[in-house]
């Protein structure tokens, strides 16, 4: 689906029948396996802050609260100006299930395809490609929240909890983390990743690095009555 994504459609009227399918698989149906529930149950009563790079929503229809969530990288169900003419973002819902509902021949009706209603240009994802991606008030109230999350923590015993984050994006997540943890002395890093539980030798002393599959090690905590 992330390949298709780039695919050069010939006209907009199929672009938006397979994105509309693409959005609507990936951020209005639930995740198919309990991992951010198990993950939530983990975390719930205590004083966490989720930094993600995942743009399908699934943290926050897993029940976590948004004001403790920073989707750096977008989200799936918001469309921006192409262009872009202003920072701003707006919600897809309705006219993405619209389109599921009146595409055929893997086209969706002209009269659907979004255009700004500010300069007309033909609408856009809001996902991070290139630097035409909106940063709203949104983005930026979330950034603050995650700025001010970390210095209320400065010099304390915190957990860096990387689940998954490969070698696409590190310098989000993964280097920060590291950094963050070799700066900290009370801090530990912890990864759970299949094939990819790595760390440097400097926080050696600091970090647990699982190799095995996320959702298994969650569900076994949560059963297990474990905690973070």
């Amino acid at each position: 689906m992330y390949s298709g994504g780039f695919y050069p459609f010939e006209t907009l009227e199929e672009h938006w029948a397979y994105w509309s399918r693409y959005i609507y698989i990936n951020r209005y149906i639930d995740a198919p396996k309990p991992v951010y529930n198990d993950l939530l149950r983990l975390a719930e009563n205590k004083d966490y802050f989720v930094l993600t790079t995942n743009v399908d929503h699934c943290f926050q229809k897993a029940g976590f609260d948004k004001s403790r969530l920073f989707y750096t990288q977008g989200d799936y169900g918001l469309w921006q100006c192409s262009k872009p003419c202003h920072q701003r973002t707006y919600d897809n819902e309705a006219v993405v299930k619209k389109m599921l509902e009146k595409q055929e021949h893997r086209k969706v009706p002209g009269e659907l395809v979004p255009y700004c209603p500010v300069c007309g240009a033909p609408m856009t994802m809001n996902l991070r490609t290139d630097m035409t991606f909106v940063e709203d008030e949104g983005w930026h109230n979330a950034a603050r929240r995650y700025e001010d999350f970390l210095r209320r923590h400065a010099g304390l015993h915190i957990l860096f909890l990387e689940l998954g984050v490969g070698g696409n994006t590190p310098a989000i997540i993964k280097y920060p983390f590291w950094k963050l943890t070799y700066q900290n002395p009370k801090a530990v890093y912890a990864c759970i990743n299949l094939g990819e539980a790595v760390r440097p030798d400097v926080i050696a002393k600091q970090s647990i690095c699982i190799n095995t599959d996320i959702a298994g090690a969650l569900t076994a905590l949560a059963e297990t009555g474990g905690g973070m």
